[in-house]
């Protein structure tokens, strides 16, 4: 079996590198083995999005946190275990709630099979990711609770949306601190904490790293307007096509200029195949555009502040340069 590559960033430090690739390849034999059932179905089931690829980037920052401390800590590979294990269960979860039919290029567990058996599968991971959990300590049990409880909180946000008289950008930040970067974070804690890294370089790189999740997630709703399929690898207009309200189309929807009367229109609801390449000429021309960028920036700072204070190591480089990744994927 091989290892998975290891999330695109320049390790100019061959040392570095080569902790990366090996750790990686730890996780992936204890991942695909931590699922592993005496029911060949439910096996089958539970590496059904393992097996569909993915580049592992939580599993790689709890990693590169453990650097800031003893790496070969025995807690720190079954640490990333957990992440990816409770990330993979969530995206089980999403595929159901979605109706997505495809994920990461190969059917969604239900549209291979049902509904059932997706949320079913997800539970089984988070399950699975308990048992290892608990031999780690009571730090890091209290710290997946309080994640779980904001991966679920954002989840719930999401579905119901903005009260009234609550600011729909605001909520948006707020949702996708909660479902995207609380479990990035996470993931930076977790290396950390395993490592046995200080508490204030525990807490910055937890920061940090939930800044980069929401960054990272700012960075996809610019490149779903902005990018071709060719550059992205997906189609763009996706999130307009469900009617999904992503940074941009917020800021366009709370204007109330009468040039934007067209473009609020189309962006009411989900975009019909006829309509969607001229909004995505009107939104790629509006300057809602350049204040998501704008927002994107400031989240990919505040990061970086978080780094600066840390030891001066190969892998705060890391870190800096993933910060400047996110950024620059967008455009």
């Amino acid at each position: 079996m091989a290892a998975p590559p290891v999330v695109d960033l320049p390790f100019v430090d061959e040392r570095l590198a080569q902790d990366m690739a090996a750790g990686l390849a730890s996780v992936e034999e204890l991942l695909r083995s931590s699922v592993e059932s005496e029911d060949a179905f439910i096996t089958e089931a539970s590496k059904h999005l393992i097996e569909a690829g993915g580049k592992r980037f939580r599993a790689t920052l709890v990693l590169l946190a453990a650097q800031f401390g003893d790496f070969d800590s025995p807690g720190v590979v079954p640490g990333a275990v957990v992440i990816e294990l409770t990330h993979l269960a969530t995206l089980y979860h999403d595929d159901v709630m979605d109706e997505a039919p495809v994920r990461r290029g190969s059917p969604s567990a239900n549209a291979r099979w049902d509904n059932t058996v997706a949320i079913l599968t997800g539970d089984y991971l988070f399950a699975q990711a308990s048992e290892i959990l608990a031999d780690l300590g009571n730090d890091l049990i209290r710290s997946q609770a309080r994640t779980f409880s904001r991966l679920v909180r954002g989840q719930i946000r999401e579905t119901m949306g903005p009260r009234p008289g609550e600011d729909a950008v605001q909520h948006y930040i707020e949702v996708l601190a909660d479902k995207t970067g609380s479990l990035i974070a996470t993931s930076g804690r977790f290396g950390a904490l395993l490592a046995g890294a200080p508490g204030d370089v525990i807490e910055r790189l937890a920061s940090a790293c939930e800044a980069i999740g929401v960054a990272w997630q700012l960075g996809d709703d610019l490149l779903d307007v902005a990018s071709s399929s060719v550059e992205s690898g997906k189609t763009p207009g996706t999130d307009l096509r469900e009617g999904i309200r992503t940074l941009p189309v917020l800021y366009v929807l709370a204007a109330d200029s009468p040039a934007d009367m067209r473009l609020r229109k189309l962006l009411s609801g989900p975009v019909t195949e006829e309509d969607i390449a001229e909004t995505l000429e009107l939104l790629r021309a509006h300057p809602a555009m350049d204040r998501a960028r704008e927002e994107l920036h400031r989240w990919a700072d505040r990061a970086r502040a978080d780094l600066a204070a840390l030891p001066d190591i190969p892998a705060k480089t890391a870190f800096m340069a993933l910060c400047d990744y996110v950024v620059a994927r967008s455009g």
